[in-house]
């Protein structure tokens, strides 16, 4: 199940509150008239969205909500701690989830086989989309475009053992003894401490200092460690005078954003499929990246990043 903590130490400052809400009721009957033209298609229906309080889940969620509200739904956000709480409601009291795609299909593939099951998921959107494809489709969800944004393990390291030690990759590692500033949960994950070792070859001495923390990045700018863990999405590295090493042999799974449709919902509904689509297509890392700093190191509410992105890409 993916995990998310912070961008970097300056964006690790709080989360946002978790939203609860009662469910919601069946689509709304339109009224005697229809919906005028200047309601949008989905006018008088209600639409329920599940998704993560942390900031990048809920500045998604944001314009997943401005969109679709623009389309004249009535729309109401549930934000919670973990993907299982609004995916046991789906497709039926939940609709539509903010998702990524080898957190979902992981997630159903360990619903249906236990906690225990090695995951389904690749480095590859469209083979992990394939390999969910029967799990999806049981659980009555659609996946949608996927976008380029993907929000993952990055690892880095100062751009002075890149220059003294030409390492760009991961795969510059290989054989090294190296020590590596962490999550403490790193230790025997695939996507971390293990696949650095098995599938890089690296000779990984692991420090717990925290995902994307003060102390990882100071670790690695002052030598004691020669590669620090932050989020894929993380644009403070360069400042900082950190580089971003390339997983050139795909140990992270294909976290790419993209929208699950009740298939259902979907079907009464395909109105909601191509704003979505756009607002994929609109997201990439760098960008999504420079976003989330307004949110959580600038503080600036969810509501009003969302909503000045949409209108400078014109999506509402």
């Amino acid at each position: 199940m993916k995990t998310r903590r912070s961008l970097a130490a300056a964006l690790s400052v709080g989360v946002l509150s978790v939203l609860a809400a009662g469910c919601a009721g069946d689509d709304l009957a339109e009224d005697d008239n229809g919906p005028s033209a200047d309601q949008g298609s989905g006018a008088g229906t209600s639409v329920v969205i599940g998704s993560q309080s942390f900031d990048e889940a809920a500045l998604v969620t944001a314009m997943y909500e401005q969109l679709l509200e623009e389309e004249g739904y009535d729309v109401e956000t549930r934000l919670v701690d973990t993907r299982p709480v609004y995916l046991n409601e789906m497709p039926d009291a939940v609709q539509i989830a903010p998702e990524y795609v080898a957190g979902v299909v992981d997630q159903l593939h360990t619903d249906a086989n236990g906690p225990d099951a090695e995951p389904i998921s690749t480095s590859d959107v469209q083979e992990t989309v394939d390999a969910g494809a029967e799990l999806l489709e049981e659980k009555g969800i659609t996946l949608l475009e996927p976008s380029a944004a993907y929000s993952a393990n990055g690892y880095f390291v100062s751009q002075e053992y890149a220059d003294a030690e030409g390492v760009t990759a991961l795969s510059d590692l290989e054989g090294e003894p190296v020590t590596l500033a962490a999550a403490p949960d790193c230790k025997g994950r695939a996507d971390c401490e293990q696949g650095l070792r098995e599938v890089y070859g690296i000779d990984v001495t692991l420090e717990p200092l925290g995902y994307a923390s003060t102390e990882t990045f100071q670790a690695v700018l002052d030598g004691e460690a020669q590669l620090g863990q932050t989020s894929t999405l993380d644009v403070t590295l360069e400042d900082q005078g950190l580089l971003m090493v390339e997983d050139d042999r795909g140990i992270q799974p294909a976290q790419n954003l993209v929208p699950a449709v009740s298939t259902e919902f979907l079907e009464e509904h395909p109105d909601v499929e191509e704003p979505l689509n756009e607002l994929m297509g609109a997201l990439d890392n760098e960008t999504l990246g420079e976003l989330l700093v307004r949110v959580s190191v600038d503080r600036e509410p969810v509501e009003d990043v969302a909503r000045s992105f949409l209108q400078e890409q014109g999506l509402v």
